[in-house]
């Protein structure tokens, strides 16, 4: 129902609310599932959440206004949204958007006059390696996007077919594993069970994990022995502690958690219990992405399968004592949710703001009790160090950087997908065994990652040396950097969770003057002085932001400055400043309505006074 039907809608609130036990804490999913019935959030709607919760309106339309996937305003019954990441635009997909709503006669982000159909865009949907994409009412995914798709897409919204009965084809997602190691291959066959491994005792599993050397996967590599050591040893004064799996695999450009969480769901549960045993927790949670919502229904079936084997519940894995149960909590579109506290705060259901550290998640976590909070690739690691031992690990990749590391590969290579190599492998190893095609950069670990040269294609994937979160999207020789950097700026203006303002404003500044020097408000605009106040801009989020988004937000920037400087060059070639509007077009309308038309009705342009 696009109209506002209030009994309806209450009804199938009261129906989420009850399913969630009227849990405030459930705030973000139960608007998630409120919203799949009711396909928007209008504010009476809000206000009776809120009243069944003791949530004041405020807050609840505050939680519902900052996470992209809610809507406040009617949108069509079927929500089209195109992935707008880098790859995808690469690819032809605002061309394909656009063919899509000339041919549903709707402009981007506006529902037909039914109210049956709307289409928009939305953030990287986590499928680059089979892009173009789009999500089809935050559920369903369609790969492999192609004008005849599109047409034949455009008749069905037309027809008014759901999507139930749209080809099943559309909506196959490949996992492409192009080179897998020890963690894509799977657990090796007699692998010791996970009772026999919970049959060690706590201490025993932590030194396993210390001797491995493991570090974080999800790009700051803290090594994962310390951060669950501090936590065990962290005053809980209910006795409760927590292990959170972030699988909100929010960076553009990166899906190797995508095919972890579909081909190898057991090995990650396994880790978080692992973890769980080693801590002593008894709750853990798994924040999944919105935009992966599709795999929703396989990994509850994992985890309903594990119960009914002992391995989750009371005396998990037959361990006398060890009460352990796994739950799925679903993101609603917000980068910034990758970062830990920030996805802490969303699953006690509220809006994903960093918190002020200290005390960390691992002395104050989720609902104030101590929290472990690893990634998907980390834990399932963790399972196959549990089963082959610390040296083993550590025997593989290098010295400071031990075991292997999953990379999403995507852009101008011929055969995109997952490439596992050890830890110290050459950039340039990976990009011949993906294809790619006349490289001239490669960025490295998503956005808010590196930029790296052809003449950097040498280093080694390494925390020492080129550290990666896994995401490696190539560009070749006919891609303008400069534009690649605009979109990147545009994406974290638009994530940034306005919490600080170096990061709400300065972010936003970036776009601005990015935009000036794109001549997009006329042409021969741009002059020394933008790239000045760019390079001032990037101190500025590099020192002065709250968390990680702000400092990583003027990367791209800071290394297409470096290693592309001709490409704003060109287009900084005005010989003194311009402003960024025309002032005296500006007083247009003042001349109007005053009859001025002498000369003193205008701003002078005399530059030499």
């Amino acid at each position: 129902m696009t109209a506002f039907d209030q009994p309806s809608a209450f009804h199938a609130a009261d129906t989420v609310l009850a399913r969630w036990h009227h849990d405030p804490h459930a705030l973000v999913q139960v608007l998630r599932e409120t919203q799949a019935r009711t396909h928007w959030l209008p504010r009476d709607l809000l206000a009776h959440i809120g009243r069944a919760l003791g949530l004041t309106l405020a807050h609840v339309e505050g939680v519902a206004s900052f996470y992209r996937f809610f809507h406040l305003k009617p949108v069509g019954r079927v929500h089209v949204l195109f992935s707008d990441n880098i790859t995808d635009r690469m690819a032809g997909s605002e061309a394909l958007m656009q063919r899509l709503c000339e041919r549903l006669g709707v402009a981007p982000g506006e529902a037909d006059a039914q109210g049956s159909f709307s289409v928009d865009r939305c953030s990287c949907t986590g499928l680059c390696d089979q892009g173009p994409a789009l999500l089809v009412n935050h559920h369903q995914v369609v790969t492999r996007l192609d004008a005849a798709r599109v047409d034949q897409l455009a008749d069905l919204l037309l027809a008014g077919v759901p999507p139930a009965d749209w080809p099943a084809e559309w909506f196959a997602v490949q996992d492409h594993v192009r080179r897998a190691d020890v963690l894509l291959q799977g657990l090796l066959a007699g692998a010791p069970d996970l009772p026999a491994v919970l049959a060690h005792a706590p201490a025993e599993l932590l030194v396993e994990v210390e001797r491995s050397g493991l570090r974080g996967r999800g790009g700051a590599g803290f090594p994962t022995a310390r951060k669950w050591r501090f936590c065990a040893e962290a005053d809980a004064p209910d006795g409760q502690r927590c292990v959170v799996c972030n699988a909100d695999e929010g960076e553009p450009g990166t899906f190797k958690d995508r095919v972890l969480l579909h081909r190898h769901a057991d090995e990650l549960f396994d880790g978080m219990t692992v973890a769980a045993r080693a801590i002593g927790a008894q709750t853990g949670l798994v924040y999944l992405r919105g935009e992966y919502r599709f795999l929703l229904g396989h990994l509850e079936a994992v985890l309903q399968r594990r119960r009914a084997q002992g391995l989750l519940g009371r005396n998990a894995g037959s361990v006398a004592g060890f009460d352990f149960d796994i739950a799925i909590h679903l993101g609603a579109g917000a980068y910034v949710c990758g970062e830990e506290s920030a996805l802490i705060e969303s699953l006690e259901g509220k809006r994903g703001t960093p918190r002020i550290r200290p005390p960390f998640p691992v002395q104050r976590g989720y609902l104030g009790r101590p929290t472990v909070v690893n990634n998907v690739e980390t834990l399932v690691a963790v399972a196959h160090i549990a089963r082959r031992g610390g040296a083993w690990w550590a025997g593989l990749g290098t010295a400071e950087s031990t075991g292997t590391k999953i990379h999403s590969v995507s852009g101008d290579c011929e055969r995109p997908g997952l490439y596992e190599y050890p830890l110290g492998t050459p950039l340039a190893q990976i990009l011949a065994d993906c294809g790619a095609r006349d490289p001239q950069a490669v960025q490295v670990g998503g956005p808010s990652g590196s930029c790296v040269p052809a003449s950097g294609f040498g280093r080694a994937i390494a925390f020492e040396d080129l550290p990666s979160a896994g995401a490696l999207m190539v560009f070749d020789a006919t891609r303008d950097l400069f534009e690649v950097a605009r979109h990147f700026a545009r994406f974290f203006a638009h994530e940034s969770c306005g919490l600080c303002t170096p990061c709400r404003v300065g972010t936003e500044l970036v776009v601005r003057r990015l935009d000036k020097l794109a001549n997009e408000r006329g042409a021969g605009r741009g002059s020394a002085f933008d790239i000045a106040r760019l390079h001032e801009l990037d101190e500025l989020l590099h020192s002065g932001t709250h968390c990680g988004l702000g400092v990583s937000a003027c990367n791209p920037l800071r290394d297409t400055l470096a290693h592309f400087g001709q490409a704003y060059a060109q287009r900084s070639t005005a010989a003194q400043f311009q402003p960024e509007i025309d002032l005296d077009a500006e007083l247009s309308s003042a001349r109007c309505a005053t009859g001025r038309t002498d000369a003193g009705a205008h701003l002078s342009t005399d530059h030499s006074v």
